[in-house]
């Protein structure tokens, strides 16, 4: 997958911003506030890192190389997916939308509310 492939995919998701709070370089995708997506524009291999259930975190590490823990991240919550490695393009798609899946259940009632509002 090349980042604007994932940048349009993350992108088309209701409410999601794209930022730069870390500076140039690396890009954070954000819904409501709060991430579920981080890469950097100039990474090789280029990556991204992705929220994703802890045993489910476990599992995709076990079963791909290309998945690994989270590159500065908590290491239980996040991994970080290789974009051109042995990951297929549609299970990075899945864990890209089980990532904003995962933030949008963690928002207050009220932000969901409103996201849900967007979407109508």
């Amino acid at each position: 997958m090349n980042l604007p492939t994932l940048r349009a995919h993350c992108l088309a998701k209701p409410g999601t911003t794209e930022e730069l709070p870390f500076g140039p370089g690396t890009l954070v995708y954000k819904v409501m506030g709060k991430m579920f997506a981080l890469t950097g524009d100039e990474l090789e291999p280029a990556s991204v890192n992705l929220k994703c259930d802890p045993d489910d975190a476990l599992f995709f590490r076990a079963q791909f190389e290309g998945i690994t823990a989270g590159y500065h991240m908590d290491k239980r919550h996040w991994i970080t997916v290789d974009l051109q490695g042995s990951v297929p393009e549609t299970l990075i798609f899945e864990l890209i939308d089980d990532s904003y899946e995962l933030v949008v259940k963690g928002l207050r009632k009220k932000d969901r509310e409103q996201l849900s509002q967007t979407n109508a």
